[in-house]
């Protein structure tokens, strides 16, 4: 649906995004991952319209993106967007018409989302009588009322409860199902897990790694396999204990040698007779963040 060719950004001498590609498919969430400073914010105004590239290309269903394509695109950036003097509803409806709705459809929509999220109630509230997480349901309505095909989300969870950031996961997944496309930018590498199918982490301004979710883990694997036993069991010294692990005799995690194969050790951990569980460990994308942006 989404395809980013080459993209150079520069604010006066400094490429904020260099080379960027990416290809984002209709009906999944892609990670857009990476540290403060990195260039995803620049990249998701691009994205949105907001800006336009310096050098390369961005083709959305196969078509230059323009401004044309605003009514198609939902973005809900970090930094939120909300008139403090204006009602909950009268904020909406701005919004709404300004994405292409007419008037009559806006208050359909509106008041859809406000039962949705359960605030019709606080609809004639002004937004600076709204608590944060509130305002912040406001925010994400504001994004998506005009069912955009295109939905951009910058840590779309701060200031959610965990009861409200799991009802807002569930809209996320619900619209992904629906056929909608979602570039979702998070620090919380758990979110990332839980609701991405591919992803790419951007450090400095350039594209560092990308690709599934499974393909990153599975390529980052480090040769450790966790172990768990029925009762205490004292490792042998030929192995090695994973860094970090913990002093537990009951579970291990071991990082074999290169003359050492998985064969090696189950047969030891068979031979204690108190194996309970035996897998391959494969590093979380915590791990494979802060080891691809610490290498660069």
């Amino acid at each position: 649906m989404l395809k980013v060719s080459h993209v150079y950004k520069y604010f006066d001498d400094q490429c904020v995004n260099n080379d960027i590609c990416l290809e984002l498919r209709e009906g999944e969430i892609f990670g857009l991952l990476g540290p403060n400073g990195a260039g995803k914010t620049t990249l998701m105004r691009m994205l949105a319209t907001v800006t336009s590239p310096d050098r390369g290309e961005i083709l959305l269903n196969g078509e230059p993106l323009t401004y044309k394509h605003v009514p198609l695109i939902g973005y809900m950036p970090e930094e939120r967007g909300l008139y403090r003097k204006m009602s909950v509803v009268d904020q909406l409806l701005y919004f709404a018409e300004l994405k292409g709705l007419s008037r009559s459809m806006a208050k359909i929509h509106v008041k859809k989302w406000l039962q949705r999220l359960d605030i019709i109630h606080w609809a004639d509230k002004k937004m600076e009588e709204l608590s944060k997480g509130m305002a912040q349901k406001i925010q994400f309505i504001s994004t998506i009322l005009h069912e955009p095909k295109f939905l951009i989300l910058d840590e779309p969870f701060s200031g959610f409860d965990p009861v409200n950031a799991d009802m807002v996961k569930d809209l996320i997944i619900e619209l992904k199902n629906a056929g909608t496309t979602i570039l979702f930018s998070t620090h919380r590498m758990d979110n990332v897990e839980e609701l991405c199918h591919r992803l790419a982490i951007i450090h400095e301004g350039h594209k560092v790694l990308d690709g599934s979710i499974s393909e990153v883990r599975q390529s980052h694997f480090r040769n450790e396999y966790d172990l768990s036993f029925a009762e205490a069991v004292v490792l042998p010294a030929h192995f090695n204990r994973a860094p970090g692990d913990s002093n537990s005799s009951n579970s291990l995690r071991v990082t074999l040698t290169e003359n050492q194969t998985d064969k090696d050790l189950l047969d030891w951990a068979y031979g204690t007779q108190q194996l309970k569980s035996f897998g391959a460990y494969l590093p979380t994308m915590h791990e494979i963040f802060i080891s691809k942006v610490s290498k660069q």
